[in-house]
């Protein structure tokens, strides 16, 4: 471990709860600095580095770190959890003791590498919480373009804001994820709201809403408007957002393209004096979140239909057997009572992925509603079910022929654990992975507190349809392990033992 470096990587919240006297609300200031942050590395082509001073007041800790996407890093190596003592490095005692930007020094070397080192102290309701060290790589320093001067200037102004308290804004924090970025789109507006520079990429966006001229001299506001096609009061509002007097999010759609916009307003003495817009093109990416919610719909639609279906089915079965118990064949009957209860299972499952945005499903409901509905389709009601232990979230493949296993092995026991008019108990156990030492498998028990199996009964062979189809599915579909076996308080268990794969519960 190299010295003056933690062992491991802690998050901000362990460092500075360990290191330094800082409030829940100011690591929350903190929080939505480095939120933001990324902003001000990219705009000043330099690596951030922010660094507390620790409860003693005699060392510093480094709590976060940002690369810039603009330029080349002057840090090869992860800053976060370095100390260093007071006065090793100046730049920080300063800014951290008079509060100020400050820039004086000459660079410093670096793995051959200069780089240029300022401080920007961190102000929240004017106390100093820290400082940000700006680590500019000057390896590749050439004679700046219009873009990067704008960027510089910006950059400039971000960070007199920090230094003043007026950034990041509360409540206004962006995921990085989601945000748009430099690079994606960048426009510098004066205080009237007028553009001075769109890069490139702005003003691509801009005509693919149907801008026919340049963006630079344009109020942004009332151009952005008039490409918009609403009208009435979201105008207005686009109108402030695209003027940068707020900071705001918003999107615009147009006829074929659909551009997200955020006003960042420079108040770097505390009077606007401009604003930076960043904009990013997400036509695609909405279209593809479209496709995905048609998909989504589809196919919960396609379930709930199958579900009808299903029901449908069963209704007819049912039908079918009331006309046949009329004419007293109990066998044609029951075979069709037992076949109103697998189309039950399944349609319970559809059902089920009909009100789900994927194809997963909670099967502790299932399970549930299995148990209850071949309680109720019993003759007699001799069977008593309930269920201990959890499921958990499974997928549609695994769901499907797991509710039918359920049943068949419930209507098992019920027609041969208890004798006509006897009533007893039936248990229907879970074992997900939290429970076992074998974090992939899932144990499913049914157990009754019947009559037991009969002598020399052998699972692997004996049985009628119903445990055959119990086999089938449990050890080619699901690939799993089923048993039959005498219970040792009496009665009879089955075990069935399924691979989870990449089940999550």
């Amino acid at each position: 471990m190299a010295p003056g470096k933690l062992a491991g990587v802690p998050s901000m919240n362990d460092l500075v709860r360990q290191h330094t006297d800082l409030g829940e609300s100011d690591l929350e200031w903190l929080h939505l600095l480095v939120s933001e942050w990324q902003l001000l590395s990219d705009l000043s082509f330099a690596d951030l580095v922010l660094w507390l001073p620790t409860s003693d007041g005699t060392r510093y800790v480094s709590v976060a770190q940002m690369r810039p996407n603009t330029g080349p890093t002057s840090y090869q190596d992860d800053m976060v959890g370095h100390l260093v003592p007071r006065g090793r490095r100046p730049l920080l005692d300063v800014a951290l003791d008079e509060g100020r930007i400050v820039r004086e020094g000459d660079p410093e070397w670096r793995e051959e590498v200069p780089v240029r080192v300022e401080s920007i102290p961190v102000r929240r309701e004017g106390r100093v919480l820290g400082v940000i060290a700006r680590n500019t790589n000057l390896l590749t320093v050439r004679t700046p373009s219009r873009l990067e001067l704008t960027y510089l200037q910006s950059a400039a102004d971000l960070a007199q804001m920090i230094a003043g308290g007026a950034f990041p804004f509360p409540g206004q924090q962006v995921g990085m994820d989601r945000a748009p970025r430099v690079g994606d789109g960048f426009i510098r507006l004066d205080a009237e709201g007028v553009v001075q520079y769109a890069s490139p990429n702005a003003l691509s966006a801009y005509h693919r809403l149907g801008l026919a001229t340049d963006l630079v001299g344009l109020p942004l506001g009332p151009t952005t408007a008039d490409l918009a096609p609403t009208r009435g009061p979201v105008d207005e509002s686009l109108v402030k957002l695209a003027s940068g007097y707020a900071p705001r999010e918003a999107e615009i759609e147009g006829q074929d393209c659909v551009i997200q916009l955020r006003a960042i307003p420079l108040k770097p003495r505390g009077e606007r004096i401009g604003s930076l817009i960043l904009l990013r093109d997400v036509t695609e990416l909405r279209r593809r979140e479209r496709e995905l919610m048609t998909k989504d719909a589809t196919i919960r639609e396609i379930h709930h239909r199958v579900k009808n279906n299903l029901q449908t089915v069963a209704a007819l079965l049912r039908l079918q057997s009331r006309r046949i118990g009329a004419t007293g064949d109990s066998r044609a009957r029951a075979a069709l009572d037992e076949a109103v209860r697998r189309v039950g299972s399944i349609a319970i499952v559809h059902e089920t992925l009909s009100q789900n945005l994927d194809e997963r499903v909670e099967f502790d409901e299932i399970a549930d509603r299995v148990i209850a509905m071949v309680g109720e389709l019993s003759p007699d009601g001799r069977g008593v079910g309930r269920r201990t232990g959890r499921f958990g979230i499974l997928d549609a493949e695994t769901a499907t022929p797991l509710s039918m296993v359920l049943t068949e092995v419930l209507q098992n026991a019920l027609e041969h654990a208890f004798p006509a008019g006897e009533r007893g108990s039936i248990e229907v156990g879970a074992q997900r992975p939290e429970n076992r030492k074998d974090p992939d498998r899932l144990l499913v028990t049914v157990q009754d507190n019947g009559r037991g199996l009969p002598e020399g009964f052998d699972p692997r062979s004996d049985g009628n349809l119903g445990l055959q189809i119990v086999r089938t599915l449990v050890e080619g579909e699901l690939g799993g392990r089923f048993d039959m076996l005498a219970a040792e308080d009496g009665g009879t268990r089955v075990v069935i033992d399924l691979p989870l794969e990449q089940q999550k519960s």
